[in-house]
């Protein structure tokens, strides 16, 4: 399960880097997220059965951050009780990246297809439509929701790590910082003076994937010592 986790975080990582890259080159993400429906929905109609695709695709990426931590818990068994939280808080926040995201090749589709053929006072209701879902699925759940969520993972985590004798110091003091990176950019619809932590993360996250990943292959052949994995287990004790 440890490995099944690694494997996860590096698959989802550059598989998040490939989708990325497609919409920025042909759909203007993310800056596309601000315009407006009249600037939007037509691009979206017009990239036709390969857009809605890739943004199908995009929906369910997240799900890779769930296996990957069941693998993150299975690999720090000293941190029973706070690795089963980070399990929780991960999986809460993989769910709320999927709905923001499934907007986009579900509903703003159906928009897009309906907004080619509406009439002016159609389109103005269909721009108060598009505009709602953004702000709550897309701001609220998806970006606020599921990146304070996943913040919550990467620091629960990287706390757990630096209890394991198996990982080294810097994977987990990394994890922490990195986590709190994340938390800052997550407010950038609050404050816009935290946009270009933002930015930064959408680089910084598919890279700390691939490494966090990796470090759970890696060091998944150094067993727990048997004091750590009794500290860990049910009713298991303290060895000095």
């Amino acid at each position: 399960m440890i490995v099944i986790g690694g494997v996860s975080f590096i698959i989802g990582a550059l598989a998040f880097v490939g989708v990325f890259s497609y919409l920025a080159a042909n759909f203007d993400y993310p800056q596309v997220l601000d315009g407006s429906a009249a600037e939007v929905l037509p691009r979206l109609r017009d990239g036709g059965s390969v857009m809605r695709g890739v943004w199908a695709i995009y929906a369910f990426l997240p799900l890779f951050i769930v296996s990957g931590a069941v693998g993150a818990y299975f690999a720090c068994p000293s941190s029973r009780g706070r690795m089963t939280l980070a399990l929780v808080v991960a999986s809460l926040g993989a769910l709320a990246m999927c709905l923001g995201l499934m907007r986009w090749p579900s509903i703003h589709w159906a928009l897009a297809e309906i907004y080619s053929q509406a009439g002016d006072e159609t389109k103005s209701g269909l721009d108060a439509v598009f505009n709602g879902l953004n702000l709550y699925l897309g701001n609220y759940i998806g970006e606020f929701l599921g990146e304070t969520t996943l913040a919550a993972f990467f620091l629960l985590s990287g706390l757990s790590m630096l209890d394991e004798t198996r990982f080294p110091k810097w994977l987990g003091w990394s994890g922490v910082v990195f986590s709190l990176l994340f938390l800052v950019g997550a407010f950038r619809n609050v404050a816009s003076a935290v946009q270009f932590i933002a930015d930064i993360n959408n680089g910084l996250l598919p890279l700390w994937m691939i490494v966090l990943g990796t470090a759970l292959i890696w060091y998944s052949r150094h067993p727990a010592p048997i004091g750590d994995a009794q500290r860990g287990a049910p009713g298991g004790t303290d060895r000095k």
